[in-house]
């Protein structure tokens, strides 16, 4: 029956094929999937179509200022599922797109079915003559070199069915005839996904990184002076020496002096406190200056080139709120809450308050204004060399100033890296990440026990997740000090190294708080530190005999040896006998690199227990023996089967990180392992 309703539908734009269930990609394309610079992007859709025709699908992809589409074919998977599934390399940084594109393909689904008849000794001379139609199709579609192979290949195959039909029937299926087909198909009814998906292509720091945080303030080798950026950077071999290479530096900008806080946050300040580097701005400038106590912008611009001879790069805070008397509060307070007694509302959040801090109004009628100045801010650091901010506290601000601003500052500076310190729900962390923030904190810090830390990193690197979401690990920071670190002295503080080390590609430490064990809190119960460098200069002697650099430097040495601790979506949990240990193991796509760490979670007791290991995931024999080096001691052991036994001292070391390694045998019969 036909109808007035369908006349409406041109047969030239019927639809055959059907494309769905994309993967990879996020919230149905609505935000970017991540990847790095030389990162295969593998993605996979159910392609189908009616009745019994072959279909072709090929995958779209171009960074997005190039304006033609390159290609790749895509292939089914073996199951007949329907499943197909394409590949490519992204070769620069930037956005990228990606899409799909499948069509019924007449020329091999007429070969196919010619090669069947021809089996089965059916009559296929007028098939043949329906094939040379295909073909001489394709050729008026067809330019330059192309054409003439194709009208060739349809004189040939006409003048081979005359006298050799065998030979007419190899011909039609040859695999040059078969290249030459696709290249020039028909795509008039070709089916087009609907959406062309987002890659955000970061440089290799984003992946894999080691931060160091220090206020450059407590760098005076003097006690009691107030350290400079040129004091920084004598300092610099020493966080270089350890192996970091992200440094990051608390805000640098001016300190408000009006209800500026004293030291351990106390309300009253006298007149030699120092106050909070986030209490940014007074009367010397503000986002865009520097403290003068610190020096001066060619001061920073040697710590910067310093930096880069040893291969750190130094990160900035960025931290969108103002103190009292910043210059933004004379001059803009319509970018400011006012209470209705007339005053800035300051930051709280009760019962805390924050009275040396105002934070902005983005919700108020010059909140445009309001937000270009802040993006002028992240330029004005881009110019001066910046290209990694630690932003503070970013869930405060509202989603669509950061998606606006981060897309802005990447299209322009796709080099730019962007960490949030986002310790708040996770849905909230999560659409941060899709809004753009290149790395994120996680609540790592407050997971101890097996379960704990095996139950949130799976939630972390699951396949949807880890499609947008980046860990950045820190055991402390100056706003954590964690009760496990509190109580638990130095080996507290070596297993939440070997932990953020081996079980995150990026983790970072604030210091030299952590390398020389500080541990005490402002009061019982409290994460806060006792004499806090938020508030106060600390003097910090770096050759204390107790001191974890050397550690730390071990730590980091092998990270950058061992290219299976590259990644984190490797990670896999391993079982033991002994709720106090915890097994996981991280490696290579080739598996020529095999990391195991097996860390003793107990800081007081030495801890026992079977690890058992899948060998058949590691590519192992399970009747060879295998070499197990661990990298922190270059002690070597032979292993036999899955299951092995191991002990930790937490009081000497509570963590191996092994290698492992194959048995080999040589032509003499003498047994190495590599």
């Amino acid at each position: 029956m036909t109808g007035e309703g369908n006349s409406a539908i041109a047969p030239d734009r019927s639809r055959r094929v059907v494309i769905e269930n994309v993967q990879p990609q996020v919230d149905c394309g609505r935000f970017p999937i991540k990847r790095i610079i030389g990162d295969r992007v593998e993605v996979t859709a159910d392609i189908f179509a009616d009745g019994h025709d072959t279909v072709h699908a090929v995958l779209r992809h171009r960074p997005a200022a190039q304006s033609d589409w390159d290609e790749v074919p895509m292939q089914p998977e073996p199951d007949g599922t329907d499943r197909w599934q394409g590949e490519f390399t992204v070769s620069t940084q930037g956005r990228h797109l990606y899409t799909l594109q499948a069509w019924i393909d007449r020329f091999q689904s007429w070969s196919r079915d010619l090669g069947k008849k021809f089996q089965a000794a059916q009559d296929i001379s007028v098939d043949i003559l329906a094939g040379i139609q295909i073909i001489e199709a394709s050729a008026a579609r067809a330019s330059g070199k192309d054409k003439a192979l194709l009208k060739t290949a349809a004189e040939e195959i006409r003048r081979l069915a005359a006298t050799n039909i065998p030979k007419a029937v190899e011909k039609s299926s040859s695999p040059e005839l078969e290249a030459l087909m696709i290249r020039n198909a028909d795509r008039r009814r070709a089916t087009t996904y609907g959406r062309e998906l987002v890659i955000i292509v970061d440089r290799e720091k984003a992946r894999f990184s080691a931060w160091y945080e220090m206020f450059p303030r407590s760098s005076s080798p003097q006690p009691g002076r107030h350290g400079t950026l040129q004091d920084s950077i004598t300092r610099l071999d020493y966080v270089a020496g350890m192996g970091f290479d992200v440094l990051y530096l608390p805000p640098i900008h001016p300190i408000g002096r009006v209800n500026r806080k004293g030291r351990n946050n106390d309300e009253k300040a006298s007149p030699e406190d120092v106050g909070s580097p986030w209490a940014i701005g007074a009367e010397e400038g503000g986002h865009k200056a520097i403290d003068p106590k610190l020096g001066t912008l060619e001061d920073f611009k040697r710590l910067l080139s310093r930096a880069k001879q040893l291969g750190l790069e130094v990160a900035l805070d960025l931290a969108y709120q103002c103190a009292p008397d910043h210059p933004y509060v004379e001059e803009h307070k319509e970018w400011f809450h006012i209470r209705p007694d007339g005053t800035v509302q300051y930051a709280e959040n009760p019962p805390k308050k924050y009275q040396d801090i105002y934070p902005f109004d983005f919700e108020s009628e010059k909140s445009r204004e309001l937000w270009e100045e802040l993006r002028s801010v992240v330029f004005y650091w881009i110019e001066q060399g910046i290209r990694i901010f630690r932003v503070d506290n970013p869930h405060t601000k509202p989603f669509d100033f950061w998606e606006w601003l981060i897309i802005d500052i990447k299209s322009r500076y796709p080099d730019v890296l962007f960490l949030a310190e986002a310790f708040t729900r996770p849905k909230v962390m999560y659409e941060l990440a899709k809004l753009g923030f290149t790395q994120s904190y996680t609540y790592f810090a407050w997971r101890n026990t097996k379960l704990e830390l095996t139950e949130y990193f799976k939630e972390i690197t699951q396949a949807d997740v880890n499609e947008y979401f980046r860990a950045n690990l820190w055991p402390n920071t100056p706003d954590i000090l964690t009760e496990f670190m509190q109580q638990g002295g130095r080996p507290a503080f070596m297993i939440r190294l070997a932990l953020a080390a081996t079980l995150g590609a990026n983790y970072g430490i604030y210091g030299p708080a952590f390398e020389l064990g500080e541990n005490r809190p402002v009061r019982s119960g409290s994460e806060e530190y006792l004499d806090s460098e938020k508030y106060q200069i600390r003097n910090w002697v770096l050759d204390n005999p107790s001191s974890l650099a050397g550690l730390i430097t071990k730590v980091n040495q092998i990270r950058r040896a061992n290219p299976a601790l590259h990644g984190d979506l490797n990670l896999r949990f391993h079982p033991v006998d002994n709720e106090q240990i915890i097994a996981y193991s991280k490696t290579s796509d080739d598996l020529l690199n095999i990391i195991v760490a097996v860390v003793n979670l107990d800081p007081y007791r030495t801890q026992s227990g079977m690890v058992d290991l899948p060998l058949d995931v590691f590519h192992l024999d399970p009747r060879q023996p295998y070499q197990v080096h661990d990298l922190l001691t270059d002690a070597k052991y032979v292993w036999r089967g899955p299951r092995n036994y191991v002990e930790l001292n937490p009081q000497r070391l509570p963590a191996h990180i092994f290698c492992i390694r194959r048995r080999v045998r040589t032509e003499n019969g003498v047994d190495y392992f590599a």
